[in-house]
């Protein structure tokens, strides 16, 4: 083709573009004469069976709710949850840590403002802040138990959720004793005081306020039934779990007449029956029957994993079977490798015993939306590469308060090193120089009104609370008070 046929060719493709963009729409036809309400229905209902829109397996009370901006995914920061909404996110969901799959972890968001983790293996907090979550959002943790793929992520919470602005409020661990004091919570947690003393120490030069003070909440594992967390209408119960050890616990979570079980790792168990009845969202681990072709596909010697099993896990047959006695609502199955071969064959083993609304806690990412009329499941879409939310604070005093660092570089590191550091001017640019802080350049608390904060930053570091004032407010209209 010669040049200027070409040329002719790609500018009548630009043409074609720019009509487009500025004929968005197709102009509206005439007004007509309406059809008959007969024909309207016949056209636009026609079909329905049964006056209604169902078929196959779907249930009553599983579809979307008209709020989510997308039926099909959850982005994540564009929607706010409702005030009677609870918001399960399954932020790590595999015993075997890998990329697309973290360890477990559950976030719980009420639209009350209140946010719980339920377990938070390794690698969660990255899913956590690839949820739109800014870390110190998160006060507190319920640990079902102490296997390191449950709780490998709460050194990187509370190290790094302090620093990001956890300067107000204790990070509270919450979890059940052992047979013997070593072998509990409490224990655990002077563990990782001392693991992480250096880092606390180095970070002890910026602000921390209360945020090294991590409360332990140490429950005895015996105490079926007994109370964890009683607040702001958030009850929170716990019973032991047969998990080849003693000092493992299930939870369940009761607002606004709603309820969420984990019932975290271990063996069928009529235990979880009486705790667990007639919960909204059932959420329990389980292993597949095939664990010869899993020994091939993961790598662990088929013995190992029937003996691991059988002393440790709950077979898919028996979550199905557990489901049907408990009548949730929706169950859900997560700490699973989301793997296509065991899809279908899990499937068929949970459907042996329960027929009802089931779902995959798997992989991560997966949101589940529960209002008292309706649940729905989504993919969230959890981007490769995220940011972190700015840090989020209640501003109901008017005010930013930034604590002073508890240290100088000067009480924590000796002067020879410092005074070897390679003078600025060597390697910034001629005509720029930014103004260094060596210092924290504030004596004493630093306190802001809040007319005095940058807008980017009020608006930024405001929204959770401006979002949990609208939702308790619409709560206490509702409620009366």
């Amino acid at each position: 083709m010669r040049q200027s046929g070409i040329l002719e060719t790609v500018w009548a493709g630009v043409a074609a573009v720019a009509l487009m963009a500025t004929t968005a729409f197709a102009e509206a036809p005439p007004v007509g004469e309406p059809s008959t309400d007969d024909d309207i229905a016949a056209a636009l209902t026609g079909g329905v069976p049964m006056g209604r829109w169902k078929e196959g397996l779907t249930f009553e009370g599983i579809s979307p709710q008209p709020w989510l901006r997308s039926a099909a995914n959850w982005f994540p920061g564009t929607e706010d949850v409702q005030p009677n909404e609870m918001r399960i996110i399954f932020m790590g969901s595999a015993p075997f840590i890998r990329p697309g799959q973290m360890n477990t972890a559950i976030l719980v968001e009420l639209g009350n403002g209140k946010i719980f983790m339920f377990d938070i293996g390794e690698g969660s907090p990255a899913n956590i802040i690839a949820g739109g979550y800014a870390l110190n959002q998160i006060s507190d943790v319920f640990i079902s138990h102490l296997h390191v793929d449950h709780f490998g992520g709460l050194p990187y919470l509370w190290m790094f959720g302090t620093w990001a602005g956890g300067w107000h409020e204790q990070l509270t661990v919450h979890g059940p004793s052992g047979r013997t004091e070593e072998y509990g919570t409490a224990t655990m947690v002077e563990g990782m005081k001392m693991m992480t003393g250096w880092h606390r120490d180095a970070f002890s030069v910026f602000p921390v306020g209360k945020g090294w003070d991590i409360e332990v909440n140490e429950f005895d594992f015996r105490d079926n039934g007994g109370v964890v967390y009683e607040e702001d209408g958030v009850r929170v119960i716990h019973w032991q779990r047969s998990h080849a050890k003693d000092g493992a616990s299930g939870y369940r979570l009761d607002w606004n007449g709603m309820c969420f079980i984990w019932t975290g790792d271990g063996r069928p168990n009529m235990i979880d029956i009486p705790y667990a009845k007639g919960c909204d969202v059932f959420v329990t681990e389980q292993q597949q029957e095939i664990l010869e072709i899993s020994s091939g596909v993961q790598g662990v010697p088929p013995f190992l994993g029937r003996y691991t099993v059988d002393t440790h896990h709950t077979p898919s047959y028996a979550a199905g079977y557990i489901a049907n006695l408990v009548q949730p609502r929706l169950l859900m199955n997560t700490h699973m490798s989301y793997d296509p071969y065991q899809i279908e064959e899990t499937v068929a083993e949970i459907r042996e015993h329960w027929k009802g609304p089931y779902h995959f806690g798997a992989p991560d990412g997966i949101v589940v939306n529960v209002t008292k009329d309706q649940i729905w499941v989504r993919e969230g879409i959890l981007p490769r590469f995220p940011n972190s939310r700015a840090p989020q604070f209640d501003f109901s005093n008017g005010q930013l308060v930034v604590p002073h660092p508890p240290h100088a570089r000067e009480d924590i590191q000796e002067p020879y090193v410092r005074d070897m550091e390679i003078d600025p001017k060597l390697y910034y640019p001629e005509g720029y120089h930014p103004e260094l802080l060596t210092e924290w350049p504030v004596d004493g608390d630093l306190i802001v009104p809040l007319d005095k904060v940058p807008p980017s930053l009020s608006n930024s570091m405001g929204a959770a609370w401006r979002l949990r004032e609208a939702n308790q407010k619409v709560l206490k209209e509702q409620s009366g008070n």
